[in-house]
């Protein structure tokens, strides 16, 4: 039997002698019994777009300006194979930009439980791949209940600031595997818009587990109006929730209600559906309208046992607060949708680095969402700093400390509890910001048992050697059978990561970078994989995995 030698002290070391076995529950939290965890293993390796040349790389760094970083494994997603619980795929952004976007996405499978991995490229994508476009970004991967895979790319040719009424190519685009990600199929355009004013923007994807054949795309579209200079330049950024944050900013600083922005903007939810596993999709249309000068983002479709869709996004300045989760419901799968319902506000500055405050590219207007597969409860974590009143300060001033937020619906999202911070960073009195936590990501458990959190914090950074900001990924666990709305209950909390690494060595593409979100799936019953970004050295990082079996 392997020892988890994480759980032992020294002197506890010290004390296991000769060739005897040795068998140890390591119960962390209360009332709880130890998670056993795999090998850290990396999920990609090199650089599969190092030799390509089509993307013409130095024109793109002379018109626009853009900054490349190589090498660079950034945003992942993954999900597992309903048909083989140990066949896992994965996607990321491969060689990340600085203003939006990368040369190409990956998707890597592992057919051993998370073991080993080997790349599986959808073609026809980006330049890099065959397809029409400089770049890709927004990675989302699924499996429908017959294993037939999916590959969900927003793609976009990057604008010109200096030229702001040249075209601009913005689409989202499904690519489809029928042998369980191993190859692909020419992707299906689910829309392409061709106007400096648009950008489609931050997508997923849902394979519908109660009926095989029902696939779901959501995205937002930004728009501007009229098509003014100043509009055009906002979007040629590239990046849509960098976009979101200014329009945010900009809405909530406005005085006396005067109009900052020389345009007016909005970004209703997009959706397309596929009735027959992903062949022919409908045509792209809106679902929900949040009216000028606001817009949602971070669309998500999760459904629930008896087979009722719900969009979930991030409303921006569609209600009081400026902020707010949302969703709406459909009970025919997509044909009809119901008015919004918005669930909790989110209160959030963001995250800097721990010691020189620079500028960390977190989950700040985003969340992450999750159904338990048995009882339909809902699940919701987001970053908030509603929790602490302590404060982070940085050279520009003092800020809130995010923790991560949690809460739940028993009631298919009629009613939601109250918030609970459920990370559990510790103090700091030396330094209030090595508590801020961030980038969370929500699963239940196959069995519906249990409910995993994961996310990253500076606790164990010292500065040392100066300039080095350590970082970790951890996951925390609650089991359904207690009130997970307590955050006592929310326990044998676990580091992920072997090792701190720095968060300043993650590129710069708005704040230090590892993407807007984390892979998290469960396989089976009593296994979760997490998929998470680390920085293994300047302007480089890496995706890993490690497989969580639940007791």
């Amino acid at each position: 039997m392997k020892i988890n030698f994480s759980c032992l002290s020294r002197s506890m070391l010290r004390g296991i002698a000769g060739g005897g076995v040795v068998a140890l529950a390591c119960s962390i939290g209360p009332g709880a019994h130890a998670q056993t965890l795999g090998s850290l293993v990396q999920v990609a390796g090199g650089d599969p777009f190092s030799g390509c040349t089509a993307d013409q790389l130095n024109a793109q760094e002379s018109a626009f300006g853009s900054v490349l970083f190589p090498a660079t494994s950034i945003e992942p997603w993954v999900a597992v194979d309903p048909t083989d619980p140990s066949r896992l795929l994965a996607g990321h952004q491969q060689d990340r930009w600085n203003d939006g976007g990368s040369r190409g996405l990956v998707g890597v499978v592992s057919n051993d439980a998370g073991g080993t991995w080997s790349n599986s490229i959808p073609s026809g994508v980006t330049n890099c791949t065959g397809g029409k476009f400089r770049r890709a970004s927004d990675p989302w991967v699924d499996f429908a209940r017959d294993g037939t895979a999916f590959f969900f790319s927003l793609v976009l040719d990057p604008a010109k600031p200096t030229t702001p009424f040249g075209a601009r190519n913005s689409a989202m685009l499904v690519s489809r595997s029928t042998d369980h990600g191993a190859t692909w199929q020419t992707p299906v355009t689910l829309i392409r818009s061709n106007s400096p004013h648009v950008l489609n923007d931050k997508n997923s994807l849902t394979a519908d587990p109660t009926a095989s054949d029902y696939v779901y795309a959501v995205w937002d579209q930004l728009s501007v109006f009229p098509q003014t200079k100043e509009g055009a330049q906002l979007l040629a950024q590239n990046d849509g929730v960098l976009i979101a944050r200014q329009l945010r900013n900009g809405a909530a600083s406005a005085a006396g209600g005067a109009p900052l922005f020389k345009f007016n903007f909005t970004g209703p939810s997009f959706f397309s559906r596929s009735t027959d596993k992903g062949v022919t999709w409908s045509t792209a249309a809106p679902i929900y309208q949040p009216g000028t000068n606001a817009q949602t983002i971070d669309n998500i479709v999760r459904v629930l046992p008896d087979g009722t869709l719900l969009d979930f996004f991030t409303a921006i300045n569609a209600t009081p607060s400026g902020l707010s989760i949302g969703y709406i419901k459909s009970g025919d799968r997509g044909g009809n949708w119901s008015a919004p319902t918005f669930i909790n506000d989110i209160s959030v500055v963001g995250v800097v680095s721990p010691d020189s405050g620079q500028s960390i590219r977190d989950a700040s207007i985003l969340y992450s969402v999750a159904v338990n597969p048995m009882s339909g409860a809902i699940y919701l974590t987001w970053q908030d700093d509603r929790f602490s009143s302590a404060t982070c300060t940085t050279p520009t001033g003092s800020i809130p400390i995010d923790g991560i937020a949690f809460s739940q619906s028993t009631d298919g999202g009629s009613t939601w509890s109250t918030p609970v911070m459920i990370n559990k960073t510790p103090p700091n009195g030396t330094n209030p910001c090595r508590q801020q936590a961030f980038i969370p990501a929500v699963v239940a458990s196959g069995d519906g048992n249990t409910i995993v959190v994961t996310y990253y914090d500076f606790r164990n950074d010292t500065n040392s050697p100066a300039g080095f900001e350590g970082t970790d990924y951890f996951a925390v666990f609650c089991s359904t059978a207690t009130a997970c709305t307590n955050p006592a209950n929310w326990s044998n909390e676990r580091k992920l990561t072997d090792t701190s690494f720095n968060i300043l060595n993650a590129p710069v593409a708005g704040g230090h970078f590892l993407g807007d979100y984390m892979g998290l799936a469960a396989s089976g019953s009593k296994i979760v994989y997490p998929v998470f970004g680390i920085a293994t050295g300047p302007n480089v990082t890496a995706e890993v995995t490690r497989k969580i079996t639940l007791p």
